[in-house]
C-alpha cells in the first residue's frame, strides 16, 4: 500500500491533506475562540439583531453556552461540508484515476477545507454548505428557487455580509441549474422576483436596523449571563461589533489598507498555484454548446467577483474573502459541468511534472488565514 502511494503522487497528496486537516484542527482548538464564541451568545433578546440567528438557535436548547460548543457545532458543519463535497464531486466527476488531480486542487486547496478548519466557528462555511446542498438536490421545480431564497434568508440572518459572500453564488447556481435548463416561465420568474424582494430588504434591515440599541454594558451583561463560565470575560472583547456602524467598518478597513495590501502578492501566488484548475474551468466554459450559456457563466463569475471586491473595501478580513472567492469558483465550476457541452474538456494531466509540483505545493500549504496570509 505504501509503495502504491509513492508510485501515485496524487494519492499520496490526499493522504498528506488528511494529515494537514488534523494538524490544523489541533492548532485551532488551542486558540481562544473570541469571535466564534460570542456569536453563540448573541440572540434576539433585545429585539431584531444582526448576526444573531445561530445564537438564537443555540438558546432554544441551552441557557448556558460552554466554550467547547463552538468547536462541536463548527466541527459538525465542517464534517458535513466535507461529506457533501465528496458526494458532489463523485456525482459530477467520479473518482476515477484521471480525476484525482482535479479533486486534490479543490478539496486539498488551502482556500477550501483547510481554511474552513482554521476559521472554525466563523460563519463562512454555512454559505458553502448550503450552496453545495443546492448543487446536489434536483433543480427541476420552482420549489428549488424558493428553497434557494430560504437559504439566502438564513445566511443573511447568520451574517448580513453573506449577501456579498455566498448569496450571489447561490443565485448563479440557481440560474445555471434551473433557469437555463428549464427556461423562464411565469412561475419561476415570479419566484425569482420574490427571492430578490425578500433578501434585498432583509440585508438592509440587518445592516442598518440590526444594531443593538441598549447601553453596551447591558448588552455585555446579557451575554455574560449566557456564558457557562462568566469569568471568561476576555471572550466578550468583540461585543463592540454589534454597535459599529458601516462607516466605522469602512474607515477601519482603509486605515489598515497600507499594511494589509502587502498580502496581495501572496494571494496572487496562491491563485496562480491553482493554474491547472483554472485552465480546466476555462476549458469547460469554452466547451459549452451554447454561446448564451457561455456569456451567462462569464457574467455570473464577474458578478460574484465584484461582490468580493466590494467586501475588500468594507471589511479587512482579506484572507477569508480571497479563500471564499476561490471556493465560490469551485462550486460554480460544478454547476457549469452540468450544462450541455459540444465537446469533452481535457482533464488536468496527472503525469505532467509542473502540474504535480503545483499540486504538491498546494497540498503542503495548511491554510490561508483570516486577515493576512498565513
Amino acid at each position: 500500500m505504501n509503495l502504491r502511494l509513492w508510485q501515485n503522487p496524487w494519492r499520496l497528496m490526499l493522504a498528506v491533506n488528511a494529515a494537514v486537516f488534523v494538524g490544523v484542527f489541533l492548532h485551532k482548538i488551542a486558540l481562544p475562540p473570541f469571535v466564534p464564541y460570542i456569536h453563540l451568545l448573541v440572540d434576539y433578546h433585545f429585539g431584531f439583531t444582526k448576526r444573531a440567528l445561530i445564537g438564537a438557535a443555540v438558546a432554544l436548547f441551552t441557557a448556558k453556552v460552554p466554550v467547547w460548543l463552538v468547536f462541536a457545532l463548527a466541527g459538525i458543519a465542517w464534517l458535513a461540508t466535507l461529506g457533501l463535497f465528496v458526494q458532489l464531486f463523485r456525482r459530477t466527476f467520479g473518482f476515477h484515476q484521471g480525476h484525482l488531480p482535479l479533486f486534490v486542487f479543490m478539496a486539498g486547496s488551502p482556500f477550501f477545507l483547510k481554511n474552513f478548519m482554521h476559521t472554525l466557528g466563523h460563519f463562512d462555511i454555512y454559505g458553502c454548505l448550503l450552496a453545495i446542498c443546492l448543487l446536489l438536490i434536483p433543480a427541476r421545480s420552482v420549489a428549488y428557487v424558493l428553497l434557494a431564497a430560504a437559504f439566502s434568508v438564513v445566511l443573511v440572518l447568520i451574517h448580513h455580509i453573506h449577501v456579498l459572500m455566498y448569496v450571489p453564488t447561490i443565485a448563479a447556481i440557481v440560474v445555471l441549474r434551473h433557469y437555463l435548463p428549464q427556461g423562464i416561465t411565469r412561475r419561476n420568474a415570479l419566484a425569482g422576483m420574490v427571492a430578490l424582494a425578500i433578501s434585498g430588504p432583509l440585508f438592509i434591515a440587518a445592516q442598518f436596523y440590526g444594531t443593538v440599541d441598549v447601553p453596551p454594558q447591558a448588552f455585555v451583561d446579557h451575554l455574560q449571563s449566557r456564558m457557562a463560565d462568566p469569568s471568561r470575560a476576555d471572550l466578550l472583547s468583540f461585543a463592540y461589533i454589534w454597535y459599529q456602524p458601516l462607516s466605522k467598518e469602512i474607515a477601519d478597513t482603509w486605515a489598515r489598507l497600507p499594511h494589509n495590501i502587502l498580502g496581495v502578492p501572496v494571494f496572487a501566488l496562491l491563485i496562480w498555484l491553482h493554474t491547472p484548475l483554472w485552465r480546466y474551468f476555462a476549458g469547460l466554459i469554452r466547451a459549452l454548446a451554447s454561446d448564451m450559456h457561455r456569456r451567462i457563466v462569464i457574467s455570473a463569475l464577474l458578478i460574484v467577483s465584484a461582490g468580493y471586491l466590494v467586501m475588500f473595501a468594507i471589511v479587512f478580513d482579506y484572507s477569508r474573502w480571497v479563500s471564499n472567492w476561490a471556493v465560490c469558483m469551485f462550486l460554480i465550476l460544478h454547476a457549469v459541468k452540468t450544462l450541455p457541452a459540444s465537446r469533452q474538456t481535457p482533464l488536468i494531466p496527472s503525469d505532467d511534472t509542473k502540474t504535480t509540483i503545483f499540486g504538491a505545493i498546494v497540498t503542503l500549504i495548511p491554510r490561508v488565514g483570516i486577515v493576512r496570509p498565513f
